[in-house]
């Protein structure tokens, strides 16, 4: 667990746990909608969906995964091919260069599995903590507190978390929620933000969490 120096009070640990409570009857059941029948084929959707939609992602890996189903196998990939089947995901040269990466490290140096600990699959090209905790909670069954762009905005506007840092937030939030609520709280923050709390266009009035959220921007009307 990473340090904090987040302290909690008895006013905001009830309000954090009244967030928790109301998001778990909005979303009782979490999903990871990345599509996927295997830890590697997470961690390559993972690295696929920085600054793009799961959505999209989930259009482009069927072939990606018939072209290269395993490690070995994309390890060994052409990078002009590769960059053309992964090109609707936007980014695709430095997405093609960390998925080799990627590939050749869970090939040679873990014998073809993915690693399941926060240490070994950071050490992995492409994989920072955001895509190692999607792991861990998703597939390996670790609490592990995923912080993307939906995660970040919630913490935010309810005031969770003040700060940008996706490190710090997730320290924050891991000083606020029991460590068996860090993938399910941080997932149904992620869902929330997605589909309710949006970032330009927030959906108030259809907001479970309306009575407890201070947010300056909120729309009361």
């Amino acid at each position: 667990m990473i340090p904090t120096n987040r302290r909690k009070t008895g006013s905001s640990s009830r309000r954090a746990e009244k967030i928790a409570v109301q998001l778990r009857q909005a979303i009782p059941e979490v999903r990871i909608e990345l599509a996927h029948r295997s830890p590697w084929e997470l961690l390559v959707a993972t690295i696929l969906s920085a600054q793009c939609t799961d959505q999209r992602v989930n259009q482009v890996t069927p072939a990606l995964f018939r072209r290269y189903p395993t490690p070995q196998s994309l390890a060994m990939s052409e990078t002009v091919d590769l960059e053309a089947l992964i090109k609707p995901t936007g980014f695709y040269k430095s997405k093609a260069k960390n998925l080799v990466g990627c590939a050749q490290a869970v090939s040679n140096r873990f014998g073809g599995h993915v690693p399941n600990t926060m240490d070994e699959l950071t050490s992995i090209p492409g994989v920072g903590r955001k895509t190692a905790n999607v792991l861990l909670g998703g597939v390996f069954g670790k609490p592990g507190v995923v912080v993307d762009t939906h995660v970040k905005r919630m913490a935010n506007r309810l005031d969770l978390s003040r700060s940008q840092n996706p490190e710090q937030i997730e320290r924050d939030l891991q000083a606020i929620y029991p460590q068996a609520e860090w993938t399910d709280i941080s997932q149904r923050l992620l869902l929330h933000g997605r589909y309710v709390c949006l970032a330009r266009k927030p959906r108030c009035r259809a907001c479970p969490l309306s009575d407890v959220c201070e947010w300056e921007g909120k729309l009361t009307r």
